[in-house]
């Protein structure tokens, strides 16, 4: 274990961003942390580029199959358990439960995401040769097409496509769009792949850039592409997965983790494999605009509505006037962040860490109210550094969970990241724990 990473100095021995709280807190679990850096492969999407059907969507914010096979494997599940990913994204816990014959439900407050994990499941139920035979029948139809709506109020509609690319997929939408369950679905999430190298833009970290000097590709042969891509992915996928219409299908559900109580589950959960929005400025409302402007909103207002309707883990999160940091910890940090003014690089910084750590008290207490007694929690979080201040959010969590029925029994770190060349060229290099928090409830 890195010690001095862990308690607050830099490996040149100078003083890093810890007060007393975070000093404490640090301490406190230091028992029960251990490093196990071979689970860093697969807390990421990188450990999906292999595998069939779920690399042909670049959702960049899932972990890998082969994390939660390992997890349903330390945790002993099997066809009597019943999962939950109240963050599902793409639907990586929900395939690997069918994988293992595992009943499984997911939930995602952002419309893409679930439409993608649904889709997902859609397309591996599929016989091959079907994704051929439909794509020629579309491509003939696309040129005589009307064109499809889409929200062209967002200012990133405006810029991100030459002009005759967008009228060319908005026609090739409307002929998606008539086609009938689940072919629609399936479709729908090629035509999602391709926004991206039809267009401008790139997905980069936190922001969806524009790149003026891209090439920019075909919508009709980049279709094409992607339709034999699926094609020989989904006999791959039968090879290695199994045949997944044998398997229980997972319930999927546009909704909100902090809301679970809402849900209305057949029965308790009895164990989570998850990974919620990190803390770091993210705004996926902003990363994946292209796909919800084409499908999921019909204008900016719309747009807006949902940006600030997700868990608020990104920079424009709103607090309200009642709302304060729900731990000590953040409270320090909050505090010595607001100290330093226009040091940081964004004034909200403090504002968003304590709309994030009520949020995701808000998703504890759910989980807590949810669960069966027993069940087990595996969530992949990731710590943070604002202005040279660390943010322990893995050990942070583990201290709510204990305050609505938990038992924190591990916090394994899974790897060490870096800072922006901003932060350490300021504060120096210091790395920041990704960690999977593990715990029970008590019975």
């Amino acid at each position: 274990m890195r010690q001095l990473a862990l308690f607050g100095q830099s490996e040149s021995g100078g003083a890093i961003g810890f007060g007393p709280e975070r000093a404490r807190i640090e301490a406190r679990f230091a028992p029960i942390m251990r490093e196990e850096l071979a689970l860093g492969r697969l807390v990421s999407y990188v450990g999906n580029k292999s595998v069939p059907l779920l690399r042909l969507y670049r959702y960049k914010e899932a972990f890998s199959l082969g994390f939660v096979e390992e997890f349903i494997r330390r945790f002993l599940l099997d066809g009597d358990d019943y999962i939950l990913d109240p963050f599902c994204g793409m639907g990586t816990t929900l395939v690997a439960a069918m994988k293992r014959q595992v009943p499984s439900v997911g939930i995602d407050k952002l419309p893409l995401a679930t439409f993608v994990a649904d889709a997902l499941i859609r397309l591996a139920a599929l016989e091959p040769g079907v994704l051929y035979a439909t794509y020629d029948k579309l491509r003939a139809r696309v040129a005589d097409a009307e064109p499809a709506r889409v929200a062209g109020d967002v200012s990133i509609m405006k810029v991100a496509f030459v002009p005759e690319i967008l009228e060319i997929l908005r026609k090739w939408k409307s002929v998606i769009d008539d086609l009938e369950t689940p072919l629609r679905e399936v479709f729908l999430l090629l035509f999602f792949s391709i926004l991206e190298p039809c267009s401008y833009t790139s997905k980069d970290g936190q922001f969806l850039r524009l790149r003026r000097d891209k090439p920019v590709a075909d919508p009709g042969e980049v279709l094409g592409r992607k339709v034999m891509e699926a094609e020989r992915d989904l006999r791959l996928f039968r090879q290695v997965i199994g045949d997944v219409r044998l398997a229980p299908r997972p319930e999927i559900i546009t909704g909100d983790a902090r809301a679970l109580g809402d849900m209305g589950f057949d029965r308790p959960p009895t164990a989570v494999i998850t990974s919620p929005p990190y803390a770091n400025r993210y705004d996926y409302t902003r990363t994946y605009s292209l796909e919800l402007c084409f499908h999921f909103v019909r204008n900016f207002e719309e747009l807006k509505a949902l940006r600030f309707g997700i868990l608020r883990s990104h920079i424009e999160s709103r607090v309200e006037e009642n709302e304060r940091p729900p731990h000590p910890a953040i409270e320090e940090l909050v505090d010595a962040l607001e100290s330093q003014g226009r040091d940081l690089n964004n004034p909200r910084i403090p504002h968003m860490l304590t709309a994030y750590f009520v949020d995701m008290r808000q998703v504890i207490r759910q989980l807590g109210a949810v669960l069966a007694p027993g069940a087990k929690v595996a969530m992949v979080v990731d710590n943070v550094r604002f202005g040279g201040e660390l943010v322990p959010v893995d050990l942070v969590l583990c201290e709510m969970a204990e305050e609505f029925g938990f038992k924190v029994t591990e916090v394994i770190v899974a790897r060490y990241k870096g800072n922006s060349s901003q932060q350490m060229g300021k504060y120096g290099r210091v790395p920041v724990r990704e960690s999977v928090v593990v715990w029970e409830k008590d019975r």
